[in-house]
């Protein structure tokens, strides 16, 4: 996005990352909240070892929260594991929602797989722990086996293999999302006790209010905030765990690219208030820049950075403190809760999730294949073996006293023993030949191809080698925009490190924030004609403040043009049907701000720093080397 003619100090991020807010970006918050999680469960271990009596008579204070007549009185430790984790939940079923919409998942023939792959993540664990526990009184903890924490483990997968793929990340997060609804379900199913039905039906009708209100294209989010509170207290009521309204609401909150009409809107709404800035006009404007963005993006930005720096870490610990002494870790030896959690999750989870890919691919002759190699699949079977969370939230209710510790334990062990085991694993594939390491890793599915016209080295404007590149880059971008200024000496730089990338320019003027761009524009497609289009284009890009009618005529001048020819040009806008279809093609493939990469077709999100685009570029690189 382009707004201003002042660019900010660059920063080697993208600032049209609201777009489409990348997995990426998620994934960087999950790395961050590993640590600060890591942390809490350590500060709970060392508290309840301290001091047992003030740890638990701390999370049993009764806080209540009454209006009127009615309230709700919960102890802090249930306002953590059943009201706060709503928000957690919630943000997981965003994340969801957004690769459904925008990400890896768009294309539905990649749902089928790792929605088998989590359910048979699911069933092996609870099979393996129901043979430990198979006729004994803690059988009917087997729900705490099954689900993975969906948070820690992509923030703990991204520490332990940096270097992977993001559809990897979208693959696991699809496979844990799976896990996460169903476990959700079973905890309302098997694990609520005493039913109220009046209160669940309340809930569900509330609950299609929002689908109602969502249809209606309702856009107040205090609305639904207030719905959505009114839900959870229903469901609370009921006696069935009301965290599942927060994944359910996230899951049906839509993600979309912010269009180019949208976009324009909001720059009108703007440049209103420049003009007469008053309060109204203000309050407009601010409504006109929201409502650009789709609600989904919004929310992940209000919500995730405090559910994993924040609610995730607080429920690490109100939870993890267990009183560890001889006597529980002898016990554990020969616990078949301990020894069923461990290895449901340290076994179980990468045999049910790479083994149920892998007869899927089997079944289906290749024609539905994992996004990645199979090295990264099994990473991504045994990173799962964290259940932390959801695990934790389950163990509490099925059980009390020395087998919630001892279930702790086994918790606490398979998420320690499943980093190892993840590290370790992606340490040895780093040391397989390269060929083999890269198929292993990235395997051979075909990638999504964003960019909704290819490229034609017959009509399109190239640098570098024309037919035989293995990797293409492509920029939508606006002569006037500061940031595709910023980003044009790394373009550069990346050409010159690399023989076998070619370098595609097509238009985007944005009309509303550059009023010389479209000039630009046509200007270089009038060079075009006369075999000059890059030396008019660096010249364009060297004097971005500078693109009026005379200072373009100028250029002409100093490049030895034909300059009658390229008056005439300008004059009739010979080039405005070319931009035109650049336009036409960026509005395609949901392009609406500059500069926008593609990199063999597919959009790269997030910054344009030389070192994140070479790093993107190498994966592509690598992705062709394969398929060759």
């Amino acid at each position: 996005m382009t707004e201003s003619r002042e660019a900010a100090p660059f920063s080697g991020r993208t600032v049209w990352t609201w777009n489409n807010t990348p997995l990426r970006e998620f994934l960087r918050t999950e790395t961050g909240s590993a640590f600060v999680l890591l942390s809490a469960t350590i500060a709970a271990l060392v508290w309840a070892n301290v001091d047992a009596s003030s740890y638990d008579r701390a999370w049993r204070t009764v806080l209540s929260v009454h209006v009127g007549g009615s309230g709700v009185s919960l102890d802090l430790r249930t306002w953590v594991n059943s009201g706060l984790m709503t928000f957690f939940f919630f943000v997981v079923g965003l994340e969801a929602r957004r690769e459904f919409d925008l990400g890896e998942l768009r294309d539905r023939r990649r749902l089928v797989l790792p929605v088998i792959a989590g359910v048979g993540g699911m069933i092996v664990p609870i099979a393996i722990y129901l043979v430990a526990n198979g006729g004994g009184p803690a059988a009917h903890g087997w729900g705490i086996a099954m689900s993975t924490d969906t948070a820690f483990a992509l923030g703990m997968l991204s520490l332990a293999a940096a270097k992977l793929p993001v559809r990897m990340h979208a693959y696991l997060l699809t496979v844990t999302v799976v896990d996460d609804f169903v476990a959700l379900a079973v905890i309302g199913v098997f694990y609520s006790k005493n039913v109220a039905f009046m209160p669940l039906l309340v809930a569900i009708a509330i609950f299609a209010v929002i689908l109602i209100a969502r249809a209606l294209g309702v856009r107040y989010g205090l609305v639904y905030a207030l719905l959505g509170v009114a839900a959870w207290v229903a469901m609370l009521e009921s006696g069935v765990e009301p965290v599942v309204i927060g994944l359910a609401l996230g899951l049906i909150t839509y993600a979309s690219p912010a269009a180019r009409t949208d976009l324009e809107r909001a720059s009108d709404l703007f440049r209103l208030f420049r003009e007469q800035p008053t309060a109204e006009l203000a309050r407009t404007a601010r409504t006109g820049l929201a409502s650009a963005i789709s609600p989904n993006e919004r929310l992940q930005l209000l919500y995730h950075p405090w559910t994993s720096y924040l609610i995730v870490p607080l429920f690490a610990l109100a939870n993890a403190g267990i009183t560890i002494s001889g006597d529980l870790l002898t016990r554990a030896f020969t616990s078949p809760i301990t020894l069923g959690i461990l290895f449901a999750y340290v076994v179980g989870k990468p045999l049910g999730i790479t083994g149920s890919t892998w007869l899927v691919t089997r079944l289906s002759r290749g024609r539905v294949r994992p996004p990645v190699g199979w090295v990264a699949v099994l990473g991504g079977g045994t990173i799962a073996g964290i259940g932390f969370t959801v695990s934790l939230l389950i163990a509490t209710l099925a059980f009390t006293g020395t087998e919630l510790e001892e279930a702790k334990l086994g918790i606490l062990a398979s998420a320690l023993a499943a980093s190892i085991l993840t590290w370790l694993l992606f340490r040895i594939a780093g040391l397989l030949p390269s060929r083999i390491r890269l198929r292993a890793l990235f395997g051979t599915a075909e990638s999504i191809v964003d960019l909704a016209v290819p490229v034609d080295p017959e009509r399109d404007h190239i640098r570098g080698p024309v037919e035989d590149a293995l990797v293409t880059v492509v920029e939508y971008g606006d002569f006037e925009c500061p940031y595709c200024g910023q980003a044009e000496p790394v373009v550069r730089q990346l050409l010159a490190g690399y023989g076998d990338v070619r370098y595609v320019w097509r238009h985007l003027p944005l009309h509303d924030v550059h009023p010389n761009a479209q000039f630009a524009a046509e200007a270089s497609e009038a060079a075009a004609v006369q075999d000059a289009f890059w030396e008019m284009h660096d010249i364009l890009m060297d004097h971005q403040g500078d693109l009026r009618v005379r200072d373009l005529i100028r250029y002409a001048e100093e490049l030895k043009l034909d300059v009658e020819r390229f008056r005439r040009d300008l004059r009739e806008h010979a080039g405005a049907g070319r931009v035109a279809d650049d336009l036409e093609s960026a509005d395609l493939s949901g392009v609406s701000g500059t500069p926008t990469f593609f990199i063999n077709g597919r959009r790269h999100h997030g910054a344009y720093d030389i070192e994140t685009l070479t790093a993107a570029v190498r994966a592509a690189k690598a992705r062709a080397v394969i398929s060759a």
